[in-house]
């Protein structure tokens, strides 16, 4: 049975890296001590062993221990030989680019179906629909394929941000950017606010955190949905 924990976010305001779920993480790894991480993402441009270093120091406050996969001599392996499985966020783009390289796509895909648990955070979180074409991020390199791993039957868009009324800033608001995805693509789309996870055990996708999160249907109006709402009506 598939095991996932898709946050919004890595921090959030006023916290450290990952404090704001670390009980959580604990529960959800409980009985697994160590976890691969896969850092293509690279935020900020920082290298993989840099960025595998600040996941090490994250989840050394839950006793779980993180090795980078760029350590292994064969990466496919590691994946098949992971206990569990981390992708931070950052460049979407890159992180998908990386993983097809790599022809990890459907490997990841198939030991996570078979029960490894995957936690992802922003870009880690957006790969995990069936495609990464909501994401935020600039495209700075061109993937294959913007198709995904296709672990839950919808979109996510990470870091949802509500229109600021008081804003002078005329560009567009996420709402604007998912109704144009929708002039020509028929996912649906969660917008899940930071702060917001979803915990994925089998066909169950609940919403966990404080905040609601807006679900996009094509030709449909927004919807707001509540903490603790099941997802699995989508599947």
């Amino acid at each position: 049975m598939k095991k996932l924990f898709i946050a919004s976010t890595s921090t959030v305001h006023g916290k450290g890296y990952l404090e704001y779920i670390l009980p959580q993480l604990s529960d959800f790894f409980k009985g697994v001590n160590e976890i691969l991480f896969i850092p293509y993402a690279r935020p900020s441009g920082l290298t993989h062993d840099e960025y595998t270093m600040v996941a090490k120091k994250g989840f050394e406050n839950i006793n779980i221990q993180v090795k980078g996969i760029h350590e292994y001599k064969n990466q496919i392996d590691a994946v098949n030989s992971a206990k569990g499985i981390f992708i931070g966020g950052g460049n979407t783009f890159l992180l998908v680019q990386q993983l097809y390289k790599n022809k990890l796509i459907s490997i990841i895909k198939n030991v996570v179906e078979n029960g490894v648990p995957y936690f992802g955070t922003s870009a880690g979180s957006v790969i995990t629909g069936q495609t990464m074409q909501n994401t935020n991020d600039m495209p700075i390199i061109y993937p294959p394929s913007f198709d995904t791993f296709g672990l839950i039957n919808f979109n996510l868009n990470c870091h949802y941000l509500d229109p600021d009324l008081n804003s002078t800033h005329m560009g567009e608001t996420r709402e604007t950017r998912i109704n144009e995805y929708h002039t020509v693509n028929k996912a649906t789309v969660l917008g899940l606010r930071e702060g917001s996870w979803l915990q994925v055990e089998g066909h169950k996708v609940i919403l966990k955190g404080t905040f609601n999160a807006r679900l996009f249907k094509q030709h449909k109006s927004p919807v707001e949905l509540p903490p603790e709402t099941d997802f699995s009506f989508l599947v």
